[in-house]
């Protein structure tokens, strides 16, 4: 056997018996030793679920092995069967807790090193990074071509993303990479036959003045899942899709017809050729969703019915802004004056329609003033009482969300000191 084929069997580690083409395993909690039940398991394209007791047998060729499951890091793809030709896959408990830094935040460098120096004091130890943000740009220089030629390269503010992700992942940082999907000025502009339109055959804007491509069309699919493609490949532990709707409007015009069928479909239906395009990363795939999701039956008009969607998902992630419920809750019709019943309830009734584990929810907080009924700028006790709820629900971490990038410690706990070990040495 040669040495290239040997390195090619190898395949960073992920050694097999010679002429196996099956490998059978378990995945464990690397602190308890326990089994993982509904782990995911990877080798290149081929993806299976652990059973109850955490075991797994998959279908190898020359794939890595690697797997995660909610609450856990994701396995580095470094792992070798023992004598026996059994594998164990041991997965690190974690729950993020994260930050956003939007598309200007993460290459200015007093917001990043702010946001760095907050995980460094606090109990954060995750940030949710802009790859491809609100207004449809690209923060540093992608190889994905058309990427460059509808726009989205015009501003870069990231000159060397590769490094930045490696010295994040150095500290530990868990790094979440967000990509707006379907609202995208520069690529709706540029490719005007893909965008949504008004019944009048001109091009739809929304209340921002941006335009959107229309979630049924194919190309809009492929650019978006070729960005997240190249971010997984940077070494984001996890793809999050935002915008992954239909645009709030009624006076719109698709290339299919605007039904509910309709509209669910093409949004479960990115999301499961998300799933497939990633799954040689063993990347966590996560989509943001309205919080009235958690409550309406219907899709709330925009393709999102949580009981579709959360299957094709590692995590979902409402948004829970009390801002963003301007009808209330049942009991409770001022929901800025109640932070924590919003989103305690939110969570459970989420739970409770999608019979989904609680591990399989990541909420969104509000860190920022509000803007729909008082103004009541939202301090460390709304922060607090936010992060009490998700945390007593049993979510998977949760996300602070400022658009403006501006954070302090407020509502977070600080990291405990590391104590110089004691000296036994006689003085």
């Amino acid at each position: 056997m040669t040495e290239n084929l040997l390195a090619t069997l190898c395949m960073i580690g992920a050694l097999l018996p010679v002429g196996a083409a099956a490998l059978d395993g378990r995945v464990t909690d690397a602190q308890s030793g326990q089994p993982i039940p509904d782990a995911l398991v990877t080798a290149g394209q081929n993806v299976v679920r652990a059973d109850a007791h955490g075991r797994f047998s998959i279908d190898t060729a020359l794939g890595t092995i690697a797997a995660r499951a909610p609450g856990y890091r994701r396995s580095e793809p470094a792992v070798k069967p023992d004598q026996a030709g059994q594998l164990e896959i041991r997965l690190a408990p974690f729950r993020p807790k994260a930050l956003y830094l939007s598309f200007y935040g993460i290459g200015d460098k007093a917001l990043r090193q702010a946001a760095l120096d907050l995980l460094d004091r606090t109990e954060l130890n995750a940030l949710v990074i802009d790859v491809k943000g609100d207004g449809g740009m690209i923060p540093y220089k992608s190889t994905v071509a058309l990427a460059g030629e509808v726009g989205a390269q015009r501003i870069i503010t990231v000159r060397d993303i590769r490094a930045l992700v490696d010295s994040l992942r150095q500290k530990g940082v868990y790094l979440i990479a967000r990509i707006v999907v379907f609202k995208d000025n520069p690529f709706a502009l540029a490719r005007s036959e893909l965008a949504v339109k008004t019944r009048g055959g001109a091009i739809w804007r929304d209340r921002e003045h941006l335009a959107w491509v229309d979630p049924f069309r194919q190309e809009a699919w492929k650019y978006n899942l070729d960005i997240a493609v190249e971010a997984a490949a940077m070494g984001f532990d996890e793809i999050q899709f935002d915008y992954v709707r239909f645009p709030d409007a009624v006076d719109v015009v698709y290339s299919q017809t605007n039904t509910e069928q309709n509209r669910v479909g093409a949004i479960a239906g990115f999301l499961a050729e998300a799933r497939k395009r990633l799954a040689p990363f063993n990347v966590f795939v996560a989509a943001d969703i309205f919080g009235y999701v958690c409550w309406n039956l219907n899709d709330s008009y925009i393709g999102q019915r949580l009981e579709v969607l959360a299957p094709e998902l590692d995590y979902v992630s409402p948004m829970l802004y009390p801002s963003g419920f301007q009808y209330g809750i049942p009991g409770y019709h001022d929901p800025v004056a109640h932070p924590q019943e919003i989103v305690a309830l939110s969570l459970k009734r989420a739970v409770e329609r999608s019979g989904l584990p609680p591990l399989k929810f990541r909420p969104w907080l509000q860190a920022f003033r509000d803007y729909a009924f008082d103004r009541r700028q939202f301090t460390a006790t709304e922060i607090r009482q936010q992060i009490v709820a998700a945390e007593a629900f049993g979510s998977d971490g949760w996300m602070l969300w400022n658009p403006h990038n501006n954070y302090s410690s407020d509502g977070l706990r600080e990291r405990m000191p590391v104590m110089p070990p004691h000296s036994t040495e006689l003085r």
